[in-house]
């Protein structure tokens, strides 16, 4: 393979990325660009073992070592092998975790590759002997590449077991992990880390380069503890963008062009998703590093407060009646929905409903769930028409002319408290306009309250009517009712 083939093969893999992202863009067109994706990705890898196969013949010409392919080979199949398994048993609602997972394997060979470079750089082509000085640049694409990874994989770690919600360790609960000077320990760290870097870059200490490793690890762990449940569907967008940065970094370092766009790509595409999910949270993303929502968890009252307030509650086929009586619903799917794995349960109703001729249509907030898009992939599982999903700016405003909006385990995006109470942690916050609809229907297990620990005054108005309950079983329940 020659090396003109191997940059027009990078050059096609990188044009596929970019469609992938444009594909991604939309729903309507997103099985496209996981199509092209996946070609560009495939194409990528295996140009590359091409890549990693000349090198090792040309090494063996030369009375050399080889490259390494079988190694390669190995790692391909066993990561191949995993991933493939991994994909087919995890659930809608593990989804969050898995790509946090995948983040942290990411940082984690960002760093592993940056070590090997530092201590073997001719093995990399990085210099052409051992023993001779790495050059300023690469020290400096080194340095960023594992600080980066580092603070990716920990960071995402963390972003995992909170996500997850079920580890004890204090570190891995969804409430916000606080202390006093806590900001003030990120600053010193995060220029110890500059600072160290810098050294390392214009001096080629290795005991530097270390350092400013470790100490990448550690604040991973403390910029994400102090973020809330409420913000992780950012925290997961952000690291997502850390992740292509580190990528590119090492890419710089090993000289591959492919590894540079890639990272570029997803590093600046996390980076303006993030942007637009904070501006969807009326949160700066600063604010959003420095601390999340729960930190304002106890101003919202305890759980048994919340209990103690009346609501109007019905059962399922209270729900079918207001349903099949209304000439258009509006759905707003959460994370309640997802946990049930009510989804297709949820398409079957809304079936049952137009064919009576109701007009239905599903609302969905930048934020719902706990990643970006999550609830746009859970419809699209039970092939919900694209043609009836609308992003909050788009149907806001028909919420007022809407006969019932059916709330399925969402809370915080639908709480009015972000627009009625300037002192709420939400204040400002778009919202999906629920409570201008004529009448509200929520399942939720119970009136606990959601990710930013808030008490929602929607569930305590006139017209809103709570159905208790697994969404699954209330849904089934409800398409009894309606035939």
């Amino acid at each position: 393979m020659s090396m003109n083939l191997i940059t027009v093969l990078y050059l096609v893999a990188s044009i596929c990325f970019i469609q992938a992202l444009k594909g991604l863009s939309h729903p309507t067109t997103s099985r496209r660009g996981n199509l092209f994706g996946m070609i560009g990705m495939g194409l990528a890898v295996l140009t590359t073992v091409g890549l990693i196969y000349k090198l090792g013949a040309l090494s063996l010409a030369q009375g050399s070592a080889t490259a390494g392919i079988d190694y390669v080979i190995v790692g391909l199949l066993v990561g191949g092998t995993v991933g493939t398994v991994m994909a087919k048993r995890v659930e809608m609602t593990k989804m969050p975790e898995l790509v946090a997972f995948m983040h942290s394997m990411i940082g984690l060979a960002a760093v592993f590759i940056a070590i090997a470079a530092v201590v073997e750089p001719q093995s990399l082509g990085i210099v052409a002997a051992l023993g001779d000085a790495i050059p300023v640049a690469n020290r400096v694409e080194l340095f960023l590449g594992s600080a980066i990874g580092a603070i990716t994989f920990s960071g995402s770690v963390i972003a995992f077991g909170k996500l997850s919600g079920k580890y004890k360790f204090r570190l891995f609960q969804g409430a916000p992990v606080q202390f006093k000077g806590q900001h003030m320990l990120n600053l010193v760290f995060g220029l110890a880390i500059l600072g160290l870097g810098i050294y390392y870059s214009f001096t080629g200490d290795v005991r530097a380069f270390a350092a400013l490793t470790v100490l990448a690890f550690i604040i991973g762990v403390l910029i994400i503890i102090p973020i809330g449940g409420a913000d992780m569907p950012v925290v997961v967008s952000m690291l997502n963008s850390y992740s292509g940065w580190a990528a590119a970094g090492i890419g710089f370092s090993l000289n591959n062009s492919m590894l540079i766009i890639a990272g570029s790509l997803v590093g600046s595409s996390g980076a303006i998703l993030s942007y637009i999910m904070c501006k969807a949270m009326n949160r700066s993303f600063f604010n959003v590093i420095l601390g999340g929502f729960g930190g304002a968890t106890e101003a919202a009252g305890p759980a048994g407060a919340q209990e103690a307030r009346p609501v109007k509650s019905g059962s399922s086929d209270d729900a079918a009646f207001l349903l099949t009586n209304a000439d258009t619903v509006i759905i707003v799917p959460g994370y309640g929905l997802a946990v049930a794995r009510a989804q297709h349960a949820l398409m079957e109703l809304a079936e049952k409903l137009t064919h009576r001729g109701v007009t239905v249509k599903y609302a969905i907030h930048p934020v719902a769930g706990r990643m970006p898009g999550h609830m746009n992939v859970l419809l699209a599982e039970a092939e919900v028409p694209y043609e009836q999903v609308f992003e909050m700016d788009d149907i806001n405003s028909e919420f007022g002319q809407a006969d019932v909006v059916l709330v399925l385990g969402a809370n915080d995006v639908v709480n009015p408290a972000a627009k009625t109470d300037p002192k709420s942690p939400i204040a400002g916050m778009p919202i999906l306009d629920a409570y201008k609809a004529k009448t509200v229907i929520v399942n939720k297990r119970s009136m606990a309250s959601g990710y930013a620990g808030l008490d929602n005054e929607l569930f305590y108005m006139d017209k809103t009517m709570m159905v208790f309950g697994d969404a699954k079983k209330v849904i089934e329940d409800m398409v009894k009712a309606v035939e």
